[in-house]
């Protein structure tokens, strides 16, 4: 799921730093783009027209220190709540206080992950559907102190 958002930001223009933890990065980085933006090639997609411009917007990375200087982080770790907050908590501490905080969460409370952040006000919820370059639908939630609500 987080290649393909990772993918989708990058075919939009954005210079994006895809973190993962050192088991996570197993055949994955570019080869994993470019098979995934052959494969959509196949159906239909022009991601293979721009496929050199793509990688050179990725940027792959084993520490979350390499986010600390993004506007928007998103999420797309294990859907347990332990695990996103404890990210949140750590990312909450290195990025700006501008940084918007996303997660990709299909089934947890935004605002119970939001808790694990000073930053309440800046977090979402950003629910992608796979595959995220073929789906043109994206659910966002927002933080509501009377708990999330969709938008």
């Amino acid at each position: 799921m987080g290649s393909g958002i990772a993918q989708v930001a990058a075919a939009a223009g954005f210079e994006t730093v895809v973190a993962r933890s050192e088991r996570g990065t197993r055949g994955q980085g570019a080869q994993g783009h470019r098979e995934k933006s052959e494969s959509h090639g196949r159906e239909g997609h022009n991601y293979r027209s721009g496929e050199g411009e793509i990688r050179g917007r990725l940027k792959g990375t084993t520490s979350i220190e390499d986010l600390k200087n993004c506007n928007l982080v998103i999420e797309a770790i294990i859907e347990q709540l332990p695990a996103k907050r404890e990210l949140f908590g750590a990312l909450d501490k290195i990025c700006p206080a501008a940084t918007i905080f996303a997660s990709n969460t299909s089934s947890l409370t935004i605002t119970e992950i939001a808790t694990a952040t000073k930053r309440p006000q800046r977090f979402v919820g950003l629910h992608f559907f796979n595959p995220v370059p073929v789906m043109k639908l994206v659910e966002v939630g927002a933080n509501d102190c009377d708990g999330p609500r969709r938008v």
